[in-house]
């Protein structure tokens, strides 16, 4: 029988291990009994953080081989990895032609996205077990990109800039629309920071604490912070291979397509949200994921003005954006 994942996640305390990293605000913890088994892989190290509370924990364990899973398949990527219907949540398998069907590693989650364990296969990695990195992409960004399901907030195709002089721009767009080419523009010609060029997370999130308490009512009582709309840097870089940790308060999004004159054309609420869905990253394997993201951008496209950019990618492309007033 199966233990409960978040038995054996929450078997953390003792154990010999332990690292933890932090992306679009979702912070994760990871245990295991031997040094590989929580080794951040190079771009998730300057994600990496302090955390006492995490969103996510995960016990990595080792196995002498792994079945693939037996619950309904729910998606196959149709390269490394494909997701199940586990008994308590879900299942991915990560599988590679080398080694036929049978998984080099396996990751459950809970329903909840809070608490996972990372099955590795001594069988897959005889010889070169200190080689194996449990935290490799795509693992990593699968993770998070399921946990923002449970959260006010998404992963889109972006770049995130900001700066300069204060002004924070999302250019969203397909692969091939000018993300790379507009973060290399923008950093020739002023002193910006590029949160990423390929991935972005935007989620809502605090802006400020500020507690309230009445000790003849509830001395836990507080008012709600404040929030705001911010957009996050990943590690998960484009071609110009940009990644950073920090995130930005978002003041604009712009749909990012070749064309002339560099035109901008003001979306409405429920073309911002066609727009930016098409270019999200959520799983569409269950239909509350779908719902959830679609009810965050539509927040999202009534907070933020949303533009579509039709531009030329030279020195006027920045320029427009520099000039122009909402």
């Amino acid at each position: 029988m199966k233990e409960n994942i978040a038995t054996v996640a929450e078997r953390t305390v003792g154990c010999d291990r332990g690292v933890a990293f932090s992306v679009g605000g979702v912070s994760v913890q990871v245990t295991g009994a031997n040094d590989c088994d929580v080794g951040l892989v190079s771009s998730l190290v300057p994600f990496q953080a302090e955390t006492s509370s995490p969103d996510i924990s995960i016990r990595v364990k080792w196995a002498a081989e792994l079945s693939p899973g037996s619950g309904r398949l729910l998606f196959d990527s149709g390269s490394v990895w494909r997701v199940h219907d586990d008994e308590s949540g879900l299942e991915f398998d990560f599988c590679v032609s080398a080694l036929g069907m049978r998984p080099y590693k396996k990751l459950r989650v809970d329903a909840r996205l809070r608490f996972a364990t990372l099955e590795m296969s001594k069988a897959a990695f005889a010889g070169f077990f200190h080689s194996a990195e449990p935290l490799e992409y795509p693992l990593d960004e699968l993770l998070i990109m399921h946990r923002l399901t449970q959260e006010r907030a998404i992963e889109l195709h972006g770049v995130g800039i900001v700066g300069p002089d204060g002004a924070n721009n999302l250019f969203v767009g397909h692969s091939g629309a000018g993300k790379s080419t507009t973060a290399r523009l923008w950093t020739a010609l002023h002193s910006v920071e590029i949160l990423s060029d390929d991935r972005i997370i935007v989620r809502e999130d605090k802006v400020r604490e500020d507690p309230v308490r009445d000790s003849k009512v509830r001395k836990d009582a507080a008012r709600e912070a404040a929030t705001q709309i911010f957009m996050y840097g990943t590690p998960w870089h484009g071609e110009a291979h940009f990644a950073l940790p920090g995130r930005a308060p978002l003041q604009r999004i712009l749909v990012l397509e070749h064309g002339r004159g560099n035109v901008l054309t003001r979306l409405s609420p429920s073309q911002a949200v066609a727009e930016l869905f098409a270019r999200s990253f959520v799983p569409f394997h269950r239909h509350e994921y779908i719902d959830s993201a679609l009810a965050f951008l539509q927040h999202v496209a009534g907070s933020v003005p949303c533009y579509r950019y039709s531009f030329e990618p030279d020195q006027r492309a920045v320029e427009r954006i520099l000039a122009f007033r909402d």
